[in-house]
């Protein structure tokens, strides 16, 4: 389907054991929050997160700005008071890694809620957190809330907020589009920004001074602080976290001429990521969750992908519909079939299949891949260029026509998802079947929310669960005229392996994994114009252990 893009802090509130667990203050502390951080402070400056969970270790995170390096103590205990910690640690704070400081606490047990602070050598302690590490052994059930595409001008990040307020997951996952590279008034434009979403920088993110000032903005946002004081994540780049549509080596919003080497603005933009966020310094991963999933993190965008395809270029100068559509025979046939084409290259490929293979083996039951990008085929309903009218932007009636002719030649319109790398995605489905597992695909990227049943050479294969934004646009935003059930229903109508979608709304997903199944519950909040955690509604979709098919 069509990309949804057009191209080219006040500290948190303490956590009292109420707030933690029944969080019954939530609503209150929102209202309370000012709208917009007018600057960062010194101190302990964006509250605490926490990540890479395992059965006996987490990784914690805090930033804390000073004079001079400084030495922090962090600490973890079962107890809020810490008044006898279990595990212990110094970390230094450091300009260097823009006064970011991370720990990995060790020793833990598995399956266990905790408490974890940071301490200054002045006494000074930051607001308390909450983690929790994975099972170990027998599980009966675990639960994510999945997130992707939180663009901080768009509107608010009530889906964090309501993920607090619920406090019924056991872990955060966050599927890429963590921020946005652009400038003020481009994506959103003036008129589309939510009132008191001000951004900093105010220039495109280019360098590392950039980024780093753009993730401290996000990260002052007051229910994002909240999310990661309570929940560990896992953590997944997209491609705004660079650029848009990036690849191994350059992206569509990357223009060299005056932007500088690609290769300088991945690593800042790697560097600035890996220092805000609670992430290992890997590019792809595994997280075992007792025997009931294994969980592989890996990266769809720059660690082996190969530069998309765009339909428009490979449309241009045919002059009647016998040439376009030839033209399009001849790339669906040829460069778009390569079977060398990669997505995520051959290193990753290689561990990700020996990884799915080791999974199994073990006896694990869910295999779930966190990663960026749609999965399932999607195609665009032929009919959809006729209903359009005259009154759309010239770049909706240009990718509207692109993919109107795409799908009259069987091809998908979407290059950057899977859709554009199908030998990629070919290698991926016969490495699950070999390893006989039961795959679960997560993904985010579009801003809507899709089912599918994926299947390779008529053999299920899996099913994935892509996610609404919590804040980017969807499709509701330019294809204004056709109603957003009707452009559903035609949807799933054109596409086989699409189940069910919805491409209206915000909001994230809950995923629980059971021995006998995994279901999803799609949480859409009531808008993101206004900070609220109220939602307009619910949808669960489950797949039973072993069958390879949704049922909606």
């Amino acid at each position: 389907m069509l990309k949804t893009e057009p191209a080219a802090q006040p500290a948190a509130t303490a956590l009292t054991r109420r707030s933690l667990f029944t969080l019954a203050g939530a609503g209150a502390a929102m209202a309370a929050a000012p709208a917009a951080a007018s600057g960062f402070g010194t101190g302990f400056t964006h509250c605490v997160a926490s990540g890479e969970p395992a059965a006996t270790s987490v990784l914690l995170w805090a930033r804390y700005v000073a004079g001079a390096d400084t030495v922090l103590t962090w600490q973890v205990s079962e107890t809020e008071n810490f008044s006898k910690p279990v595990a212990e640690g110094n970390v230094t704070a450091s300009p260097a890694r823009d006064w970011c400081a991370k720990g990995v606490a060790t020793g833990l047990a598995p399956d266990r809620w905790y408490f974890y602070r940071f301490l200054a050598p002045d006494g000074t302690a930051s607001p308390v957190g909450r983690t929790r590490t994975l099972p170990e052994g027998p599980s009966a059930s675990f639960r994510m809330a999945v997130f992707s595409c939180s663009n901080f001008g768009f509107g608010w990040f009530n889906a964090y907020g309501h993920a607090v307020e619920a406090n019924d997951c056991d872990l955060a996952v966050h599927l890429g589009d963590y921020i946005y590279e652009y400038a003020k008034g481009n994506y959103p434009s003036a008129a589309q920004t939510a009132e008191g979403r001000v951004l900093a920088p105010e220039s495109e993110i280019v360098a590392l001074t950039d980024y780093r000032l753009r993730y401290a903005t996000y990260r002052a946002d007051p229910d994002l602080q909240r999310l990661h004081q309570v929940l560990p994540m896992i953590a997944v780049w997209d491609d705004h976290e660079s650029a848009n549509d990036s690849w191994k080596d350059g992206a569509e919003n990357h223009q060299p001429e005056t932007e500088g080497t690609w290769a300088m603005r991945k690593a800042a933009a790697k560097q600035a990521y890996r220092e805000w966020l609670p992430v290992a310094d890997t590019a792809y991963s595994t997280y075992q969750v007792g025997d009931l999933a294994t969980l592989f993190r890996i990266d769809t965008r720059l660690e082996g992908r190969d530069e998309q395809f765009e339909l428009e270029k490979i449309m241009t100068g045919a002059k009647d519909p016998q040439a376009l559509m030839a033209a399009l025979g001849k790339f669906k046939d040829g460069a778009w079939a390569a079977p060398d084409r990669q997505l995520l290259g051959e290193a990753q490929e290689a561990w990700l299949a020996e990884a799915l293979a080791s999974s199994t083996r073990s006896g694990t039951q869910w295999q779930v891949l966190l990663q960026q990008v749609l999965m399932g085929n999607l195609k665009t309903p032929r009919d959809l260029m006729r209903a359009a009218g005259d009154g759309v932007p010239d770049y909706v009636r240009q990718r509207l026509e692109a993919a109107a002719a795409a799908s009259e030649a069987g091809l998908p319109s979407n290059m950057d998802a899977w859709d554009g790398y199908p030998a990629a995605r070919a290698r991926v489905f016969k490495a699950a079947l070999e390893a006989d597992a039961n795959l679960v695909v997560l993904a985010g990227d579009t801003h809507n929310a899709w089912a599918f049943d994926l299947a390779h050479e008529g053999t299920p294969v899996g099913v994935e669960f892509g996610g609404s934004s919590v804040s980017s646009p969807g499709f509701e935003t330019y294809l204004t005229f056709v109603k957003p059930d009707t452009l559903a229903a035609a949807l799933v109508a054109e596409n086989e392996q699409l189940k069910w979608a919805d491409t209206a709304q915000r909001g994230y997903m809950t995923v629980e994994l059971t021995p006998a199944r995994a279901t999803t519950e799609y949480r859409f909040v009531a808008g993101v114009k206004q900070r609220s955690t109220r939602l307009a509604g619910t949808r669960r979709i489950t797949t039973e252990k072993g069958s390879a098919k949704l049922t909606v």
